[in-house]
């Protein structure tokens, strides 16, 4: 039957049920077949109607589902079902949780096939109360043990920031199929928690729980979440063994990419991508945002060419790639072309998003371009979140403009009042001109309002362990033996023209004190860790610390790679340092 060929009255209810399943990919046809069941009385009978909705909601007209739904005379619970988890599914979060709402309302009991997708769209909600009640209907109906709605429930508390009710319910789970393992694994890396992710990985082997290519995908996230490529290059040596076999699997290898490119190995990363048969919009994303972050913006540049002349069409986070290239070259003006270009183009997955205009922010900021970054964020059609007005306040620390730095600040405080680091960062600019009697009230303002601030650590993987230092550290195993060396390091250092910056101390102490405190900063306990134990190695210092590097640290690689003859990987905040040879990938641009 051809698209646009009518149909006939004379309809008999098994005629109708084929059409319902032949037709099931075409919308226009749907609705023939409605009219033609209510102009035939067919349109009471419950059973056609739910074969109709359910493919309605398949091919994604919800509304058109609803209102069928609506005219239903006492719609059974499957059809709540199917019309919660299609919400669910197609990220309709408030739709499929009101729906939940009003069937309970009504006096629909909810079974064990209702509460996955409803948690699954409480996860997906700003604010943790709704999920915490759907739990208590959860439990009140004694629906808590089925696993499909256990698994929900881990992922929800994960997604919600909420670790420790997951491990617990993950605990309390008497048999954990490959299912609940993997889910609590995929969730503990969607939110961060990537050491814990490893550490189930390693309790999935000691229950005797064999993973698959969900697990390997789970895993390697963390790994390069982490940093750990040791461990990563384990893991994807086990399952190439036991798990995939020679078989090329593009989701496995895809990750792979992101991790070699999260552990700064982008040799690595190139040569896979060459390798693999089949390439993705993926694929190539994570190489030209890998390449970005890398600070080698020439090659995500040429790469993101390469795509548009051979490879598939770029999406938004291609051009996340393309963005993120140009604020690491400061390339203003290419990057004015390459958001242009998104503005323009009628491809809705290729539209900016807040994290494209918060790039742009900080492209133009960074170069100096402070008045023209704060006219953008109020020309913007979508409302700034904390990560525009972020770029913009770390850029008006960079160039030292108070004003700028003020309302930015201000709009922060006001999205963000329990987030210090910004209020942390105006402080630090009226101290860099002086004003200790301001900073003296920011500082008191922050204590006030009980605002947490980031501490600052660095981590290092060696023999598959990753070691956590902080600044001024007495706390590791090797703790003598690494200030012993660094103290080594610094005089050598100092005898070929070294000199400590001590500018990022926002403190007023004499400068000694200052030198004292940039001496022992988490990066370089890490880094000099890192010499120690691999001396007989000439492989690179690969370190990741969660904040961004300071002035002093960042020279002190670059020495350090000058006197030690050792390439030195540093993954800030964010970016990549690559030093070598006394010279840094990012030009000291950054």
């Amino acid at each position: 039957m051809s698209p646009q060929a009518p149909l006939s009255v004379s309809l008999t209810k098994q005629r109708a049920i084929k059409l319902l399943w032949s037709c099931s990919s075409c919308l226009n046809q749907l609705k023939q077949i409605h009219s033609v069941l209510l102009t035939t009385g067919l349109s009471i009978k419950n059973s056609l109607l739910t074969r109709l909705m359910v493919n309605l909601i398949d091919l994604g007209d919800f509304d058109y589902a609803y209102k069928l739904f609506n005219g239903m005379l006492n719609p059974r619970i499957f059809l709540w079902n199917t019309l919660i988890r299609g919400y669910s599914k197609n990220v309709k979060t408030f739709e499929s949780v009101s729906l939940y709402k009003k069937m309970a309302a009504t006096g629909i009991r909810p079974d064990e096939f209702t509460y996955p997708f409803v948690l699954k769209a409480c996860s997906d909600l700003p604010e943790p109360c709704t999920g915490l009640a759907v739990h208590n209907q959860v439990i009140k109906y004694g629906l808590e043990s089925f696993t499909e709605v256990r698994n929900e429930l881990i992922i929800m508390y994960a997604k919600l920031g909420d670790i420790d009710s997951a491990d617990y319910l993950f605990g309390s789970m008497i048999d954990k199929d490959l299912v609940a393992w993997n889910a609590f694994i995929a969730a503990c890396v969607k939110v961060g928690c990537a050491s814990r992710a490893l550490s189930l990985f390693h309790e999935m082997g000691l229950a005797g729980i064999r993973p698959d290519a969900i697990t390997v995908v789970g895993v390697l996230s963390a790994c390069g979440q982490l940093g750990c490529l040791e461990t990563g290059q384990k893991v994807y040596k086990y399952a190439r063994e036991e798990i995939i076999g020679g078989r090329n699997n593009i989701i496995v290898d895809n990750v792979r990419l992101d991790m070699y490119m999260k552990c700064g190995s982008t040799d690595r990363a190139r040569a896979l991508f060459c390798q693999m048969p089949h390439r993705n919009v993926i694929s190539w994303s994570t190489m030209i945002v890998g390449y970005a972050i890398n600070g080698d913006s020439k090659e995500a540049l040429a790469l993101f060419s390469q795509m548009h002349d051979e490879g598939p069409r770029a999406n938004h986070v291609t051009y996340l790639g393309a963005l993120l290239a140009c604020l690491h070259a400061g390339l203003v003006e290419e990057g004015k072309t390459y958001f242009s270009r998104m503005v323009g183009s009628k491809n809705e997955d290729v539209q900016p998003r807040k994290e494209h205009y918060s790039c742009m922010v900080d492209l133009l900021g960074r170069s100096g371009n402070l008045e023209e970054a704060y006219k953008f964020i109020l020309r913007m059609p979508i409302e700034p979140d904390s990560g525009v007005w972020g770029a913009l306040l770390g850029a008006c620390a960079i160039h030292k403009n108070i004003k700028l730095g003020l309302i930015a600040a201000d709009k922060l405080f006001e999205l963000s009042p329990d987030v210090a680091s910004y209020q942390v960062v105006m402080s630090n600019m009226y101290a860099s001109v002086g004003k200790w009697e301001r900073v003296d009230k920011l500082r008191l303002r922050i204590r006030k309002k009980g605002a947490k601030k980031v501490v600052g650590y660095t981590t290092i993987e060696f023999n598959g362990e990753i070691h956590i230092f902080s600044r001024g550290d007495q706390s590791h195993v090797y703790a003598g033996n690494i200030y012993q060396k660094l103290e080594e390091l610094h005089a050598k250092m100092k005898s070929l023209g070294y000199i400590q910056q001590v500018d990022s101390v926002y403190h007023d102490i004499e400068r000694e004190e200052k030198e004292a405190t940039v001496s022992t900063h988490s990066e370089k306990l890490a880094i000099t860790f890192g010499l120690i134990v691999n001396a007989k190695h000439q492989s690179p210092i690969r370190v990741i610390k969660n904040l961004r590097t300071c002035e002093d640290c960042h020279n002190f690689c670059k020495f350090l790679s000058k006197i030690s003859g050792r390439e030195i990987i540093m993954r800030d905040k964010s970016r990549f340092h690559h030093f070598m040879d006394g010279m840094c990938s990012c030009n000291d641009f950054w």
